[in-house]
């Protein structure tokens, strides 16, 4: 199976509720996404989505069109569909990596659109590709993300009207906000699981001074407190011991993932496809 050609969709999802990351300079329309259809040679396709948005990552909506568009794609054509390891080294080339694997998000797509064509081919689950057993049910969370403290107890109810016992609250970067909040969501949901998201926005002394009164709240792991690259800040974090510390933004390959480890900064990590799938390691690890 040849690729022939890789197909390109940028559009944005409509979204009902406020999420701070969805307001970019350009404004507040929705979440960008874009959606690409790899075809082979032999009328196979598969497809694969890519989530860029400049408040979350260095990659935007329209750099991700341009890399599949005039890099990837073009790069790709004729290559071995089943043959992930080498679309990856292929990437590569076409846009040098930096410290790390480069536009990790774009190149998830393709990575997805990949195993989802190999899938369909040979009539497999992703878990029978990997030869990995079927998993049970997995419970979700509902996201508290508000800007007042008016807002909490209508998201927290919402979640619960919908059937969520487990709760993640956005925090950073003001501390004493955040308490407060964290407060409200477990007086709502004393049984749920609960853990704060800073999504890297809280410098070292908040982080510090928070964390352990996260933990007197009932809060189970902190999530990305600092930015990644801050390896001294995670290493005091985790001395300090107050909470898990979970890791994602900075996370797209098992390199990083590996490094981390070995220089004691984190406790675990939030893995999402769009991101880890930017490298086939990470995708079959």
């Amino acid at each position: 199976m040849k690729i022939e050609s890789i197909e390109v969709f940028p559009l944005e999802y409509p979204t009902k509720l406020y999420f701070k990351f969805f307001t970019t300079p350009l404004g507040a329309s929705g979440r960008p996404a874009v959606m690409i259809k790899l075809t082979t040679d032999d009328g196979h396709s598969g497809w694969g989505q890519a989530v860029p948005i400049s408040t979350w990552s260095d990659e935007t909506l329209e750099t991700s069109v341009i890399a599949l568009r005039n890099y990837y794609g073009p790069a790709l054509k004729g290559h071995d569909a089943e043959d992930i390891a080498g679309a990856h080294a292929i990437m590569d080339k076409a846009i040098r990596p930096g410290f790390t694997t480069g536009m990790p998000l774009t190149r998830a797509a393709v990575d997805m659109a990949l195993h989802d064509l190999i899938g369909k081919a040979r009539n497999q689950s992703l878990a029978e590709l990997w030869g990995r057993p079927r998993r049970g049910k997995l419970e979700l969370s509902w996201t508290v993300n508000v800007t007042s403290l008016d807002g909490v107890a209508e998201s927290v109810n919402e979640g619960k009207r919908l059937g969520y016992r487990h709760f993640n609250v956005k925090v950073a970067p003001n501390p004493a906000f955040d308490l407060e909040v964290v407060k409200m969501v477990r007086d709502a949901a004393p049984d749920g699981f609960l853990w704060t998201d800073a999504n890297t926005a809280y410098n070292l002394d908040n982080a510090l001074a928070v964390a352990p009164k996260l933990a007197d709240l009932g809060v189970r792991v902190f999530e990305s407190p600092v930015p990644p690259n801050r390896i001294s800040w995670y290493q005091a974090l985790k001395k300090q011991g107050a909470l898990p510390l979970y890791m994602d933004e900075g996370v797209i390959s098992p390199v990083e993932l590996e490094e981390f480890i070995k220089l004691g900064m984190l406790d675990g990590m939030a893995m999402k496809p769009a991101r880890c799938g930017s490298n086939c390691a990470s995708s079959t690890a």
